[in-house]
């Protein structure tokens, strides 16, 4: 069966416009997105090799030019387009995140970034800038690759907070393993930037480890003992 076959309403550019987007399967948006199909298969049929290609969504949202283009079918226009979308939801996605997002628990801070970060391949270490009503005012990775306590400076990391006039920060990253359990460097690295944070008043919160779909708080844990 070719898109010709479907009845116009079952089509996904009239589904959208008769449903809306939220009623369309995720194969049905990336359809919409890649508009053509080829000679032999319809543009239905060349979005479920998408999906199939990358997994469904979990890697589709870091899919490249390269990895896109190597699909019969996504010449080099189709996925600039396709990355451009992406990103640009990703970053939707962001601004609405952190519309005055007020951080209290551990758990506020698992739900403000999981879905970023749990997919990443590399540790990230980031921290997030709030103000006196725990509101998020910025979110900055500070770095990325393993962490070292020699690495993660605290001058980087309180540099933001100071030009942010920051009155708190919680500092978070990421284990690509997807176990959260804390490592004698994290440990280390929390220490310190608590000592720091403490000298010039600008108060450490938390340091969570995000894994897949699970966390854990260091100040839970006990080991923000200068807060």
């Amino acid at each position: 069966m070719t898109l010709r076959d479907v009845p116009n309403r079952e089509r996904p550019r009239e589904r959208l416009l008769h449903e809306g987007a939220h009623a369309l399967s995720n194969q049905e948006i990336i359809a919409i997105m890649l508009r053509t199909g080829t000679k032999n298969e319809s543009v239905l049929q060349l979005a479920q090799h998408v999906l199939c290609h990358f997994d469904g969504l979990r890697l589709l949202r870091e899919a490249t030019v390269e990895e896109l283009t190597s699909i019969h079918g996504i010449g080099e226009a189709k996925a600039i387009e396709f990355c451009a979308a992406i990103e640009l939801g990703r970053r939707i996605h962001t601004m609405q995140e952190m519309d005055r997002y007020v951080i209290r628990t551990p758990e506020d801070v698992s739900r403000f970034v999981m879905e970023e970060m749990r997919f990443l391949s590399q540790e990230n270490f980031v921290c997030l800038y709030l103000n006196t009503k725990n509101q998020v005012l910025h979110k900055q990775t500070v770095f990325i690759g393993s962490l070292n306590a020699s690495i993660v400076h605290p001058r980087e990391v309180f540099k933001e907070a100071l030009r942010r006039s920051a009155a708190s920060l919680i500092c978070l990253h990421n284990h690509p393993s997807g176990d959260p359990t804390p490592s004698r460097e994290d440990i280390e690295v929390t220490h310190r930037l608590a000592q720091v944070g403490k000298l010039i008043g600008i108060e450490l919160l938390d340091h969570v480890i995000i894994g897949d779909r699970t966390f854990v708080s260091l100040k839970e844990k006990g080991h923000l003992p200068f807060s």
